[in-house]
């Protein structure tokens, strides 16, 4: 086994890289530390994760190939109602929301291009 520091990044393609720069900075706070030409990566912060945006062509903006979602955890569950009216206000939609168990929040919204993102206290 080789040892790692776990799951480093995402790499999404994206119709207009400003409009999901806008989105990621709005609800998760994330700030772009790396950006040339079409390209973008950004980190959340307090965290080691990276998102890696690509604006491509709208064919393959949007396509999961299997993956369903991909969560952002909360730090506190009162945060939840915050999140899903930031990520409206941000361009993007509700698809739903509930709990897991009592004080155990979720909600999964879609981002501008259509990925589905969970957010989630646990």
């Amino acid at each position: 086994m080789v040892r790692t520091y776990g799951l480093t990044h995402l790499s999404l393609a994206v119709k207009d890289l400003e409009r999901t720069l806008r989105f990621y900075r709005k609800v998760f706070g994330a700030r772009v530390y790396w950006r040339e030409g079409k390209s973008a990566q950004v980190k959340t912060p307090g965290c080691h994760d990276v998102i890696a945006f690509e604006e491509m062509k709208p064919r393959s903006v949007g396509k999961t190939g299997g993956i369903e979602h991909f969560g952002f955890r909360l730090v506190d569950p009162k945060d939840i109602d915050k999140a899903v009216k930031d990520a409206v206000a941000g361009g993007g939609k509700l698809l739903r929301r509930g709990e897991f168990a009592p004080g155990l929040p979720y909600a999964y919204v879609a981002d501008p291009d259509g990925y589905e993102v969970e957010i989630w206290f646990e």
